[in-house]
């Protein structure tokens, strides 16, 4: 399969959109409704094609002139140490193309824009039940660092 990886432009937002809703696409805890995984990644792109947000970069792979994955990184400080950082936002793969090598090859270029940006280093979430992306994320060298506990009340 051949596609391409390139920087996001304004005009692919609706193309970049539709990939979100991926975000949910395993088994989300139940007391969690799964569109709020990706309408605050929504608000974060939407700023971003405004000029709000010049501190975001997003890739795309394409591939057939049809944006199949997506990347979304942040520039910011590293939590605890305060050093320049990046955040992944967003790794999303259309279903059709899953297993074909886009989202490792969007990692690779997550990482080379988060040094471009001068970090040392980039962190992501991901819900410990994500098997499927935390595999990924770990052959790409990501090590689980934090656990953050929920509990719903009321």
């Amino acid at each position: 399969m051949e596609y391409l990886i390139r920087e996001g432009r304004h005009a692919d937002v609706p193309e970049i959109l539709a990939l979100l809703p991926r975000l949910a696409d395993f088994d989300v805890p139940k007391h969690r409704n799964p569109d709020h995984l990706w309408q605050g990644d929504q608000s974060v792109i939407e700023q971003w094609a405004k000029g709000d947000r010049p501190e975001v970069d997003i890739a795309v792979a394409v591939c057939e002139n049809k944006i199949v994955g997506i990347a979304v990184v942040s520039a910011k400080k590293e939590m605890l140490s305060g050093e320049p950082s990046a955040h992944l936002e967003v790794l999303a793969i259309d279903a059709s193309v899953e297993g074909h090598g886009i989202g490792a090859a969007l990692m690779r270029e997550t990482d080379a824009i988060a040094l471009q940006r001068g970090a040392r280093s980039i962190s992501l979430h991901v819900f410990a039940v994500n098997s499927r992306a935390r595999a990924l994320y770990e052959r790409h060298g990501y090590d689980g660092e934090l656990l953050r506990y929920y509990k719903p009340i009321g």
